[in-house]
């Protein structure tokens, strides 16, 4: 098997040494906590998307709420470029798996279709109505909706547990079919959560639901990449410590695989400003995504 990862690393000062046994486990995985603030910005997540939406619509380029399942939340928004779409962009959003839906996230479009992208933003079932597995599949579902509509090559990227769904889609146990699979051109996680098997000890297990064999099954770190993928694992150089490390564990565990991956740990962005790069054509993070 001929090896293609390259990893280039962007360090970050190493963590405090900590027992796991002492560890306050939900204060380690506490984004609310750590950002100063963070209560502003899902309020100005939505003011922006709203905004957005409304030029979007304005211009005939917005494809609101499109049934991808028939789940009640199995719905997506397609924001369409000027002109005939280079390809399909989608991003999945975060909350743990538990808060939040695609009116949040609009915004983060502007920089794909600045350059020429169509862009879905699916909704997904939380939790604990659905198990993470259950949501896996959901968003599975919901790239296929949106492929079926955009031609193209295929750009994957998902923030916290968004970047987990959009990781486990580059696994061999993927729900894309292997046509979906063949159009994949480039899978951005961004501060994903890459192994599950932490998160047995925090409190949102109650809503999570997940048991240590549903952790394994569902941890991209833990799977088996497809071969020939290109991904690019982002996270914010100042999050805390352990989405900095579950950052590192996806590309250290896939580097060894059939692949191209590297690791980027964006200075000076925490977990609530990591995914801003987005709305803007000119970022790094977004000419990443799309390969420019």
């Amino acid at each position: 098997m001929q090896i293609r990862a390259a990893v280039t690393v962007l360090k970050t000062a190493p963590a405090e040494p900590d027992s796991p046994a002492n560890k306050d486990w939900d204060l380690a995985y506490s984004n609310v906590l750590h950002v100063q603030n963070s209560a502003q910005f899902p309020p100005q997540w939505q003011q922006k998307s709203q905004s957005f939406r409304e030029q979007m619509q304005a211009q005939n380029r917005l494809i609101a709420d499109v049934r991808y399942g028939s789940e009640e939340r199995n719905l997506l928004d397609i924001v369409m470029p000027q002109g005939q779409p280079r390809g399909l962009v989608v991003f999945v959003h975060g909350g743990y798996w538990v808060r939040f839906d695609k009116s949040y996230f609009t915004w983060l479009a502007a920089g794909a279709v600045a350059h020429g992208f169509a862009a879905a933003i699916p909704s997904y079932t939380l939790c604990p109505q659905a198990k993470i597995g259950e949501i896996t599949a959901e968003i599975g579902m919901a790239i296929v909706q949106a492929a079926s509509m955009v031609a193209g090559p295929l750009h994957l990227t998902g923030h916290s547990a968004g970047g987990h769904l959009v990781a486990r889609m580059g696994t061999v146990t993927t729900p894309l079919s292997r046509s979906l699979q063949q159009r994949l051109r480039k899978i951005v996680p961004i501060s994903a959560l890459s192994d599950l098997r932490p998160l047995l000890n925090l409190k949102m297990n109650d809503d999570f639901r997940l048991d240590l064999e549903q952790a394994r099954k569902e941890s991209p770190a833990l799977l088996e990449p497809l071969n020939g993928i290109d991904v690019t694992a982002w996270v914010g150089a100042a999050e805390l410590p352990e989405f900095v490390r579950q950052n590192q564990a996806l590309a250290n565990l896939w580097s060894g695989f059939d692949l191209s991956i590297d690791e980027v740990a964006e200075p000076h962005k925490h977990h609530m400003d990591i995914i801003d790069g987005l709305a803007d054509a000119d970022h790094v993070l977004t000419r990443r995504l799309l390969c420019l």
